[in-house]
């Protein structure tokens, strides 16, 4: 029997090849040919207007002229949803949330409690958290509903069939691409997404990949670089649409990222042939609110950001403890990013930025705040809000040029994930090996990219 297997696999290869690349293709197109000539023959339709609508609206979302387009256009509107309906929100949980802070350390002190346990406890671990809920929570709260409008509405299949053809090209899945989709809100949930991708394979090609989509706890440290940087070189009446630019820049270089990385994957450790994509589009239907309300909030928001808030809490006691312990009148955070700095200037960085993306593994929300506590020997993280106090900072104080900040929007965009992301991809993967490639992949792919960088850009 193991013999006529091994013949039969053998003639099937041999078979295999001599049938093209697209034969699958040509297998389900006559399939739905005669699929369709009976129904002709059998049913009887009253009406086909919803159908013809659904057609005439699909020769747009779906042509090789538009599809692609209305996609980029909708996604860019999905952006600025969520940045611009956040930034008020994020503005009053961050000061309520700081305000209860002094409360509890005004508490603290009345009880009599010792100044480095309020420290630790308050300014460190709550501050640590609350930076976390403050960032994530309203744009999640915005982005997963608005995606899940798409998803319930029937458009994200056809986002699907718009990239099939690029991610086949790379030897991965058509449906990756809604998986980076919801990784522009949290990585971790673009992870847990690729559970609608069926092949093994391809879907750890998916999971492995979906770091270089940036989330939305990347996006502050790559809008405050775009406005800081950038968009200063411009006159005030286009900043803001150079500063969009510029993000969408780096958004697109996490796709094209993306596009690599999978490709060198499906030919090396995850070598194999992308699966069959058959993809019967769904009619448009009208989205049910209520099971987008708890899909979105509470199957997506609360989750994603209660396993943030966990990795976040031993974070802010870290890098209070870092601010506060010194050694010879230098706390321990300036000595570490004092050893840091030759390995940051390799890289095109320096010291303190590296030491901010150490202690922010936990949740890249506090990396601006962190960079800005260790620049200003503060024993807390801050926050600067006025645009010129943080470039007097930056640039006159800690002589950052604007090779920093594209090197700092390179390593944003492609250096390892979150733990939270980690954690996930464990979860999901159930295997170290796994888990120990989607850590490191990235931060080594992010080390080499701004190294090179560095030393090209000093040539000139």
């Amino acid at each position: 029997m193991a013999v006529v297997n091994r013949e039969i696999s053998k003639k099937a290869a041999e078979i295999r090849k001599e049938l093209g690349h697209n034969f699958r293709d040509v297998m389900v197109e006559d399939i739905y040919k005669d699929a369709e000539a009976i129904a002709q023959k059998a049913v009887t339709i009253k009406s086909a207007r919803q159908y013809d609508f659904d057609q005439k609206v699909d020769k747009i979302l779906t042509s090789p002229i538009f599809g692609i387009p209305i996609m980029g256009a909708l996604l860019a509107l999905v952006f600025w949803l969520t940045i611009v309906g956040a930034n008020v929100p994020s503005a009053l949980l961050a000061d309520g949330l700081f305000w209860l802070e002094d409360q509890m350390a005004q508490g603290m002190q009345l009880l009599g409690s010792p100044w480095w346990l309020t420290g630790f406890l308050i300014h460190g671990v709550y501050k640590g958290l609350a930076w976390v809920v403050s960032v994530m929570l309203p744009p999640m709260a915005i982005f997963f509903p608005v995606f899940t409008i798409l998803e319930d509405f029937g458009y994200l299949p056809r986002v699907a069939f718009n990239m099939d053809w690029l991610f086949r090209k790379a030897g991965a899945h058509g449906k990756q691409s809604l998986t980076m989709a919801m990784g522009f809100g949290c990585n971790a949930a673009g992870i847990i997404a690729t559970r609608v991708i069926e092949s093994p394979r391809e879907r750890i090609i998916a999971i492995l990949t979906n770091n270089f989509v940036p989330c939305n706890g990347r996006f502050p440290t790559l809008i405050m670089l775009s406005i800081v940087f950038v968009a200063a070189a411009f006159p005030p009446a286009v900043a803001s649409l150079v500063a969009a630019g510029t993000v969408v820049t780096i958004v697109l270089i996490g796709v094209l990222t993306t596009l690599i990385v999978s490709s060198v994957l499906s030919r090396t450790v995850l070598k194999g042939e992308a699966s069959s994509f058959t993809l019967e589009l769904p009619p448009y239907r009208k989205p049910a609110i209520g099971r987008i309300l708890y899909t979105s909030l509470i199957d997506r928001t609360l989750f994603v950001l209660w396993r943030a808030i966990i990795m976040a809490a031993p974070a802010g006691g870290l890098i209070w403890l870092l601010a506060n312990i010194s050694i010879q009148d230098q706390s321990l955070a300036m000595w570490i990013a004092g050893w840091l700095n030759p390995a940051g200037h390799l890289m095109g960085l320096d010291g303190a930025i590296l030491l901010a993306y150490i202690v922010a593994i936990p949740a890249n929300e506090i990396v601006v705040p962190t960079i800005i506590m260790i620049y200003s020997h503060a024993g807390t993280m801050l926050d600067i809000t006025q645009l010129d106090q943080l470039r007097a900072l930056l640039v006159d104080q800690a002589g950052w040029t604007m090779l920093t900040a594209v090197n700092l929007m390179l390593f944003a965009l492609l250096h390892n994930p979150c733990s939270t992301a980690i954690l996930t991809i464990w979860k999901e993967t159930k295997s170290v090996r796994w888990t120990v490639i989607g850590a490191l992949m990235p931060l080594g792919i992010g080390i080499v990219v701004t190294f090179l960088v560095a030393q090209i850009w000093r040539l000139f």
